[in-house]
């Protein structure tokens, strides 16, 4: 099911200060942005830059639903969407394969930690990795957690080869973990988390292990975009991912009111429950939008380049993949506002 479009109105911008030098006046352009999944409260940043005009009254940006990050990034890839939300590391797996000139970029972050988890009951007795020696997990064929899983296990020192893979439907793998069909779950937490909380199945139920807590130092998604857009836009790049940053500081400072805009914005839609999206938000911002060390040192949208350096080393070797990417051709910093406004 597909959610409808979230336009964003062009209204006037407030003083920029000081902001990147390409930012100049233009007409509006009308530019398409594309989430990673469906329209969620975590979107806020998002709703906030559309309803507070912080994209700047050059820039028209329509915001739609996602069917994945591996997919998001695949689309901007092919230039179906100049712009958009995915997994880093699904976009390092991607210029690996894609020509020169079809090159992706993160420009700015979203999570700065990875929702990549192993999900159990807590009656399992399954609280640290280990412990998934002779279990059974259940997830989607080809998933990130699936695939760097063999490097969480050579970091906590465990034999992967005797855990063994399920492959499940994305939509059945929780429940058909409560049936227990399978002793835990590979999931992006984020989504798995609140609708079982929801149901009565709170956290105190269920051991979650996180992969970053286990010596994966990754980074959650990210908004994207090509080389190319960049060359040809950078103003517009500029004011989008000035409008994100400042969005999601009023979303970190706000979040009732985040979740009240989010809630708005996507009014009359089937599938949106509140309830699913408070916690959803809660969640993340707990654990997913901010590390306070680094948010003082590098500001919202900004990262720690030795801490990726080590995530893209995990990835390269977790994918498989044949060459190292630096870190500038996975992060361009240079359209990030100055660090003060991003405190």
């Amino acid at each position: 099911m597909q959610r409808r479009r979230f336009l964003g109105a062009a209204v006037a911008a407030p003083a920029l200060g000081a902001v990147a030098p390409w930012v100049r006046a233009q007409q509006v352009r009308e530019v398409k942005f594309t989430a990673s999944w469906l329209l969620q409260s975590v979107d806020a940043p998002l709703f906030f830059a559309r309803e507070k005009g912080y994209f700047g009254r050059n820039i028209n940006l329509t915001v739609e639903r996602g069917f994945g990050s591996a997919d998001s990034v695949l689309k901007i890839g092919t230039g179906a969407y100049p712009i958009g939300e995915g997994d880093i590391y699904s976009m390092i797996e991607f210029n690996a394969k894609a020509a020169p000139d079809k090159q992706l970029v993160a420009v700015a972050v979203k999570y700065q930690r990875s929702p990549l988890a192993i999900l159990s009951l807590k009656e399992k007795g399954i609280d640290a990795p280990p412990k998934l020696v002779g279990k059974n997990i259940g997830d989607v064929a080809g998933s990130a957690t699936k695939r760097l899983f063999p490097v969480l296990a050579k970091k906590v020192g465990f034999d992967e080869s005797k855990v063994t893979w399920t492959n499940v439907e994305a939509r059945m793998r929780e429940q058909l973990l409560l049936r227990g069909q399978y002793d835990a779950a590979g999931v992006f937490t984020l989504s798995a988390l609140p609708p079982l909380i929801k149901q009565g199945v709170t956290e105190d139920k269920l051991n979650v292990l996180y992969y970053t807590d286990y010596g994966l130092d990754l980074y959650g998604n990210c908004v994207i975009t090509s080389r190319q857009f960049i060359r040809d836009n950078p103003d517009t790049v500029a004011a989008i991912v000035r409008g994100y940053t400042m969005g999601m500081r009023d979303t970190l400072a706000n979040p009732a009111e985040a979740l009240d805009l989010a809630t708005r914005s996507v009014k009359g839609d089937v599938g949106w429950d509140v309830e699913v999206e408070r916690i959803r938000l809660q969640l993340t911002m707990a654990r997913l939008y901010t590390s306070p060390p680094e948010r003082k040192a590098f500001g919202i949208g900004g990262l720690d380049k030795k801490r990726l350096e080590t995530g893209i080393r995990q990835v390269v070797e977790g994918f498989g993949l044949s060459g190292m990417p630096a870190v500038s051709d996975v992060f361009d910093d240079r359209f990030l506002p100055p660090l003060a406004e991003r405190a």
